[in-house]
Formats: C-alpha cells, sequence, structure tokens
C-alpha cells in the first residue's frame, strides 16, 4: 500500500499530475476538492488513453477530465484476497484504503502480487502446523498498528496486539520519575 495518499486538485493539469507520479513513484493520484473529499483518481493508465494517446498537451487538460470517478475504496481492515476480489469484479486496479473511514493509502494489484511469495510462506507454515512439522518463526507483518493507528510494514505481536516500532519502543522504554 502506498501511504500517505498522494493528492491534487480537479483544477491541476496532468503535466503536474504526472510529475507527481514519477516523483513519489507511484501509479496514481487521488483527486480531492478543496474540503479535502475524493472526487476521483487519475492513474498513469489515464494518462496514456485518454491524454497522450489522443494527442491531447498535458498542460492544457485538467485532472478533473481525465480521473475516474466515483473512486473504488476498501476498509483497512480488509485482507488482500478481499481487496483482489473489490478489484477483479470493480475491473479496477487500485483502490482507496480507508481507516476509520477517512483515506489512508491506496493499494494496487502489483502490491498485491509483490506480497505474494510471502502469502505463500504463510500457507505453507500452516499446512507444516497441520501436519505437525516445526514451523519457523515469521517475525513482521503488514497493517495498521493496534496502538497509534498508523501503517507499518513493520508490527510485531505483542501480548496479542500487533505494533509499529515506535509503540514497540515506548513499551520497552523504562518510564522516567
Amino acid at each position: 500500500m502506498n501511504s500517505p495518499i498522494i493528492t491534487a486538485f480537479p483544477r491541476d493539469d496532468v503535466a503536474s499530475v504526472a510529475r507527481k507520479m514519477k516523483k513519489y513513484e507511484i501509479g496514481s493520484v487521488v483527486v480531492v476538492n478543496d474540503d479535502g473529499d475524493i472526487m476521483g483518481i487519475v492513474t498513469d493508465g489515464d494518462v496514456i488513453r485518454k491524454v497522450v494517446a489522443e494527442g491531447r498537451s498535458p498542460k492544457e487538460v485538467r485532472a478533473s477530465e481525465v480521473m475516474s470517478s466515483p473512486v473504488a475504496t476498501i476498509d483497512g481492515e480488509s485482507d488482500l484476497a478481499q481487496a483482489a476480489r473489490e478489484m477483479r469484479s470493480r475491473g479496477v486496479k487500485r483502490l482507496v484504503v480507508l481507516h476509520n473511514g477517512k483515506p489512508a493509502g491506496v493499494i494496487s494489484m502489483s502490491d498485491i502480487i509483490s506480497v505474494f511469495p510471502e502469502v505463500l510462506d504463510i500457507l505453507s507454515e500452516k499446512a507444516r502446523m497441520m501436519s505437525g512439522e516445526a514451523v519457523r518463526h515469521r517475525k513482521y507483518v503488514s497493517g495498521f498498528c493496534d496502538q497509534c493507528g498508523r501503517w507499518s510494514d513493520y508490527l510485531v505481536e505483542v501480548d496479542g496486539r500487533f505494533l509499529c516500532e515506535e509503540c514497540r519502543s515506548e513499551l520497552e522504554e523504562p518510564e522516567q520519575a
């Protein structure tokens, strides 16, 4: 998942949107209004199909003209399989991830594919557990920290809660009087 969300305004030209994609090495920018409400999403595919392939000037085309709307979203508590199903059923390659109803990031099909080897490892571990074989410990998981609510790729289970590095370090520090 890409977090935080990189945004643009409907009035921004496609050239500036494409520069943001290049700068942040991402394939989409979420279009928001002045209040921060999500209006749409511009993807690299939108730029290619709706601007470049049509011979239009990216400096003269506004984000509002090429954005896809409404934006497909998914709750941050959903698993990868649900995200993949949502993408397939909606015919999209990206979903805006909501945490407590607010945009927290964008997950893409590429993100899902990139973790596929780890998913296979987990399935292998589960199969070994069921067969009684010894299982190697998997240290980190990605998700929202149960204490601070921020996204982390380095969550560790501590007393039944998944905590980020910062929250774990706070637990380990002795309290100062």
